[in-house]
């Protein structure tokens, strides 16, 4: 690249304002190392925009967001936010659809040292972002969800075969980069023959493109339950919405829980780190939240970044930013207490960036 970077920091809510920090720490340290300009830009989201700017999506920020090349989101508490308030929206979902995020990336990695139900697990979930059943998405003007009697509600499942398509085909592309080069189709075309049909479709002819990737499809209910029994039969998995964001918490629960679910939410310009946890108000401010998956959320949009801007650099600080996780955690150098540690959350971030 023949500029630098532009990343937004958007902390979020809660203990967003904690973890959030932790990860620009970390990819600043590794930006550092490997030689990497980026120019970072805060930009208020949430409840703090809400409280301090009277939005928690406030105008200009679809604008601001527009000159960057991606930027790190932390958890948002939206089921806090006042109900009878226009202004208190959730804006995770408008990012999404604004920015064509269709691809949302879910890994779940067992980590030597840290206890899980299985210990050798490595795979990623391929989710579809901006279609399927959420109803906050999946239409242009109104809701996909209504109820037109006090007894009856309907839901609208929105499928389509541009949106499958291009979400076959970033899991395709993942698959393609790792080394078993393995794909499962997740579905239930056996009843959706429709819906669940034309996601099967076009994971097929996209399928055509890939000879050196291996398809297979299984059917949604017995994926579940293999996944659950031989969760290392998995390489990459690409799935609907709905299917994708169930199963991609089963599957972290697998190797430690939502404290070790880092995500990241892809589209054809720009990407968004946002771990799959949320905001635990609970314990927000006590400077204990484990910044793990936050933080590797940060080192999956450095890798996107170097990848589709062809900044070798940005990809280096990626690796370095991975090495160092698993060696703090390998060592046991600082972690928090989900983790089996007494270390704050500063100091596990503290931890991890010097290890870079």
């Amino acid at each position: 690249m023949n500029r630098a970077l532009k990343i937004g920091i958007l902390e979020g809510d809660d203990i967003g304002l904690e973890v959030v920090p932790e990860c620009v720490k970390v990819m600043r340290s590794a930006a550092r190392k490997s030689g990497l300009d980026i120019d970072w830009h805060d930009v208020p989201i949430g409840r703090p925009a809400l409280d301090k700017l009277g939005y928690t999506l406030p105008p200009g920020t679809l604008d601001r967001l527009d000159t960057l090349d991606g930027w790190v989101l932390g958890p948002i508490g939206h089921q806090a936010y006042p109900k009878d308030n226009p202004r208190a929206i959730n804006p995770h979902p408008i990012l999404r659809k604004h920015y064509d995020l269709f691809a949302n990336i879910r890994p779940a990695k067992s980590l030597p040292g840290l206890r899980a139900i299985y210990p050798d697990v490595d795979l990623i979930i391929v989710r579809e972002n901006n279609e399927g059943f959420p109803p906050d998405r999946n239409v242009f003007a109104g809701a996909g969800e209504f109820r037109p009697s006090p007894d009856m509600t309907i839901s609208i499942r929105v499928i389509t075969r541009q949106g499958s398509g291009k979400v076959a085909r970033a899991a395709f592309e993942l698959a393609r980069s790792r080394p078993l080069k393995k794909l499962t189709a997740v579905h239930k075309d056996t009843v959706f023959k429709l819906g669940c049909g034309m996601f099967a479709e076009e994971c097929r002819r996209v399928a055509q493109e890939f000879p050196d990737v291996a398809l297979n499809e299984v059917m949604v209910d017995t994926f579940a339950m293999r996944l659950v029994m031989k969760p290392q039969d998995f390489d990459v998995i690409v799935t609907t919405n709905t299917f994708g964001d169930i199963l991609s918490d089963a599957a972290a629960g697998l190797v430690g829980g939502l404290g070790l679910a880092p995500g990241l939410s892809a589209g054809p310009e720009r990407a968004m780190a946002q771990a799959t946890h949320g905001s635990a108000p609970d314990i927000a401010g006590r400077n204990i939240a484990n910044p793990y998956a936050m933080i590797v959320s940060g080192q999956m949009l450095m890798d996107w970044l170097g990848r589709k801007h062809a900044e070798p650099k940005a990809v280096e600080a990626a690796r370095l930013m991975g090495q160092a996780v698993e060696r703090v955690i390998r060592e046991r150098t600082a972690l928090t207490g989900d983790l089996g540690g007494k270390a704050t959350t500063r100091a596990m971030g503290d931890a991890i960036a010097a290890a870079v």
